[in-house]
């Protein structure tokens, strides 16, 4: 396999084992990952090559330190233990994020940093009539191939925006990113098991593992008509590669339009329930206020919440980013996304004046109702001085942008998003 591309339709044999072997940490963090050091290696896959053009290299922003982990670029640093690692927005300058840029979200210490595909399962169980035990060979060769081009984004992506401030990961806008992922469709596999009738919800869970046994697994659910739906998928391959070990190697779930909480890495066991599923990362953790648009405030916390789910429409500034040199009298493209949770976005409108106006920007290709749209506006601004550029999404359901918003978790920001620039 030297000197040839992997892709996708890469021989299990060439992945017998992935595994991490001298973890090196840029940016000076503490701690490891455990498992670092293993002899058993065999070569990781290298990253498929970006689609569109390349980006500019990142550089850190004051105040926010970067570190470089297996098969990944320089991300800035959450933190090490367990990995959290945010995506500089250079990197959406292109379509589809480039799997070694791509931002990294887990909850737990122990995560899996070898997996032996001659060993591995995946266990299909619970209220079915033919349980299953699949192993990556199975998954790749007796499933009819799917795809789709979708958004993962982290449920706090922009946490550090909120005001007054919130616990939890001070992310900026990179806890977010768009890639092809492949796979199989979880109704193919659900409906190989049998389900019986009575089901009501899939519970789904992966290789990650708590520190300590008083911490509860990381575990989730869909409904089971969710689950049926055709479009939840079972992914090998992200952006025709096999996924990085970080991003959820070997398979991880893919839920297209919702947050990335459902999105189980390393995934290894279906289970399905003839009741609705209890665990902690439900019933108590990432839910939120059932109210328009999730609101909140500080002094009046909503008492009744659910948990988070479709994304909600935004839009995101890309370029020009707030140190960059704009200069009076010459043209200035500004770009950015927009997305929202699978009914695809109609239109983005900017505003150079604080908002006071209001132009329709252009929009890029569409690829697909649960990516991301690149949108484009051009300007030239005439005057020197400083200025608050406003950009908003509206999808074509009619659902558009709020102008603030604060829940306790810091989770679902729909704000039209801001950008100051100074002109000289």
């Amino acid at each position: 396999m030297k000197n040839k591309k992997r892709t996708a339709s890469t021989s299990s044999n060439a992945l017998a084992r992935r595994s991490f072997l001298g973890m090196a940490i840029a940016a000076g963090a503490t701690s490891l990952l455990p498992g670092c050091g293993s002899s058993n290696r065999v070569d990781a896959p290298s990253p498929p090559a970006p689609v569109g053009p390349p980006p500019v290299a990142p550089t850190a922003t004051p105040g926010r330190e970067m570190a470089r982990f297996p098969e990944k670029t320089d991300l800035y640093l959450l933190t090490d233990r367990p990995p959290q690692l945010e995506t500089p927005l250079k990197y959406f300058q292109q379509d589809l994020t480039p799997n070694d840029a791509f931002f990294v979200r887990w909850h737990l210490a122990q995560v899996p940093t070898s997996v032996d595909l001659k060993t591995f399962r995946l266990a299909i169980g619970g209220h079915v009539a033919e349980p299953l035990s699949l192993s990556f060979h199975n998954l790749r060769t007796d499933y009819e191939q799917v795809s789709v081009v979708a958004v993962n984004q982290c449920s706090g992506n922009s946490r550090s925006m909120y005001e007054p401030r919130v616990p939890g990961g001070q992310w900026g806008h990179g806890a977010i990113g768009n890639a092809r992922w492949t796979g199989v469709r979880l109704k193919d596999l659900l409906e190989r098991a049998s389900v019986k009738p009575g089901a009501v919800d899939v519970g789904f869970q992966g290789l990650d593992r708590p520190p300590v046994a008083t911490v509860p697994l990381f575990a989730k659910s869909l409904e089971i008509e969710h689950a049926l739906d055709g479009e939840v998928i079972v992914a090998y391959a992200m952006n025709d590669a096999p996924l990085p070990m970080l991003n959820g190697f070997p398979i991880r779930l893919i839920v297209p339009g919702w947050y990335a909480t459902y999105w189980i890495k390393a995934l290894n066991e279906i289970t399905v329930l003839p009741q609705k599923f209890s665990g902690f990362w439900m019933d108590k953790a990432y839910r939120i206020p059932k109210t328009p648009d999730a609101q909140e405030t500080p002094d009046k916390l909503a008492t009744d919440t659910i948990p988070i789910n479709r994304m909600s429409v935004r839009s995101l500034f890309v370029r020009p980013e707030p140190s960059d040199k704009i200069t009076r009298g010459q043209p200035c493209e500004i770009e950015g996304l927009a997305l929202d949770g699978g009914k695809g976005i109609k239109q983005v409108e900017v505003s150079t004046d604080g908002g006071k106006t209001w132009t329709e920007a252009k929009l890029d290709r569409d690829l697909g109702k649960y990516s991301w749209r690149r949108w484009r506006y051009a300007w030239k601004p005439e005057a020197a001085g400083a200025y608050k550029i406003l950009s908003r999404a509206t999808n074509n359901a009619g659902e558009g942008q709020t102008t603030s918003q604060w829940n306790r978790s810091g989770y679902s920001r729909n704000v039209i998003e801001s950008l100051e620039l100074n002109v000289i």
